[in-house]
């Protein structure tokens, strides 16, 4: 068996959970290079619901681990139920509901709290040696939690400002490439924060899981 890696979701669908392209390029590449991939998310109701086809709010309640089940193909289980010996490393793919439900960046920014149980998930990650990855958004979930931390969302200057103020240290990078902060074992990739299609978000996710090799 490979090692296994938490795929934290925050739901199913880019406005208001998880990235579907992004999601599916990393589980692409991560299978290809032979990892056991665990499905997670917070059982928690999302923060927001959106409408895709019109970019509308909705106010339908939907729920993160149910509608994460989508992507997972039903094989996914509470983050709250997850043990330090069930994974290796740990995934966030991007999408809105990182910023929205993992952590509430998207509406109080540079002041956002992160969920508590995916803050426990990143401490346990942390003081285990464990390696964490993040694509799009989902960094300024470890720029939250992990001081100092070295992180890419790409080059986007108000986001990249807000990760510095947050204590963490943004680095502008290509699309096609990732950071990778070795001190911390953290491996960030812009994905759709630059990315013209899925080509371009693969590319990353690809170059993302070598590099994530790498820190064993």
């Amino acid at each position: 068996m490979g090692k296994k890696v938490a795929f934290v979701l925050s739901g199913c669908g880019v406005k208001d959970g998880s990235e579907i392209h992004e999601a599916v390029a990393a589980l692409i590449a991560l299978d290809r290079a032979g990892y056991e991939i665990v499905f997670t998310a917070p059982d928690v109701e999302q923060a927001a619901t959106v409408d895709h086809s019109t970019e509308e709010a909705e106010t339908v309640s939907r729920n993160a681990l149910k509608e994460g089940a989508r992507i997972a193909r039903g094989n996914i289980r509470p983050l709250s139920a997850l043990r330090p010996e069930d994974y290796d490393a740990v995934v966030f793919p991007g999408g809105f509901g990182a910023a929205l439900t993992l952590c509430s960046f998207a509406s109080d920014g540079t002041e956002c709290s992160v969920n508590p149980e995916v803050e426990s998930l990143i401490n346990e990650a942390r003081q285990s040696g464990k390696p964490i990855v993040a694509m799009c958004i989902a960094p300024v979930i470890l720029a939250r939690t992990i001081p100092g931390a070295r992180l890419t969302i790409g080059s986007h200057p108000e986001t990249a400002d807000a990760i510095n103020s947050m204590g963490a240290v943004h680095v502008n990078c290509p699309v096609n490439d990732c950071v990778v902060d070795v001190e911390r074992k953290l491996v960030t990739t812009p994905a759709y924060m630059l990315a013209s299609g899925p080509a371009e978000v693969f590319e990353g996710a690809v170059i993302m899981v070598e590099k994530l090799g790498e820190l064993f």
